[in-house]
């Protein structure tokens, strides 16, 4: 493991051979889910000894319409993220849009991450890194693994060499993503950790109702192939009743499901690393 990923989990016991796992609600919903994800997911990944972050967005600024649900504000949002860190003694990671919101959000979270639309804009990039945070990069969907060398050279010419990259499917026509698994060893030649978003991997975006879709069905396969294929850790988006989840409910998977899949990778990764 990496030394700022050892530094990064200091405070949690864990088997130093398991992936990392980031995961929580897609956005900060409200105090009472924000509460129930990372108290249940802590203590799952305490159980299992896997390094845990938890992921949630302070705000949705790239979202498909008008009237789609954006966040509780960002103070209210930021604050709730601060008090999980304090609680359950977890590091945190959220999303940030633009360059100003780097230092804001730096603030209160452990790590920065850039989305994927987003990981081609150098200011952005930079000013993420100029905050001495963990910058977690989603790779763009129309970008491959070979050339998000070029977003971690904008981060570690500005001084930080603590960099995540995150897997996240390519576009495929118009309403669909596809995962080529190359992109997982193509992106640890960058020498960095690289992560699997098991669930933003299978959108469907631009539906024209409004509502991205997707394939929950499909979440334990791409995390099986991520883990089999060299990922270091995997991104997953959960929440106790996706049905009626404000944000990409339709690709999360289900509070429940999450212990037992965890439990499967687990022994993936035990077979992979004894090859």
């Amino acid at each position: 493991m990496n030394q700022f990923l050892t530094d990064l989990f200091a405070g949690q016991q864990y088997d130093a051979d398991h992936f990392f796992l980031l995961a929580g609600p897609c956005v900060a919903e409200s105090e009472p889910l924000v509460m129930e994800v990372a108290e249940k997911v802590s203590r799952i990944c305490r159980n299992l000894g896997i390094p845990y972050v938890f992921k949630s967005s302070y705000r949705k600024a790239n979202r498909t319409s008008i009237t789609s649900f954006t966040g509780i504000g960002d103070e209210a949002a930021l604050q709730l993220l601060r008090q999980v860190k304090e609680r359950f003694h977890i590091p945190t990671v959220s999303d940030i849009h633009a360059h100003e919101e780097a230092a804001v959000a730096a603030e209160y979270v452990d790590m920065l991450q850039i989305p994927a639309f987003l990981s081609r804009q150098t200011d952005l990039l930079e000013a993420a890194a100029k905050t001495g945070k963990v910058v977690n990069i989603k790779k763009g969907q129309f970008l491959s693994g070979p050339s998000m060398k070029f977003a971690v050279d904008k981060v570690t010419h500005a001084g930080n060499e603590k960099v995540i990259l995150t897997e996240r499917g390519n576009t495929f026509g118009y309403q669909d993503l596809v995962v080529d698994f190359r992109n997982i060893p193509w992106m640890k030649e960058h020498q960095v950790p690289v992560a699997m978003d098991c669930t933003h991997s299978l959108q469907q975006p631009n539906q024209t109702s409004g509502v991205t879709g997707g394939n929950p069905e499909l979440i334990g396969t791409i995390a099986k192939a991520a883990i089999a294929t060299g990922a270091d850790g995997l991104f997953i988006e959960t929440h106790p009743n996706p049905a009626v989840a404000k944000s990409d409910g339709a690709n999360m998977l289900k509070l429940d499901y999450l212990e037992p899949l965890l439990e499967q990778l687990i022994r993936i990764r035990k077979a992979v690393l004894s090859t």
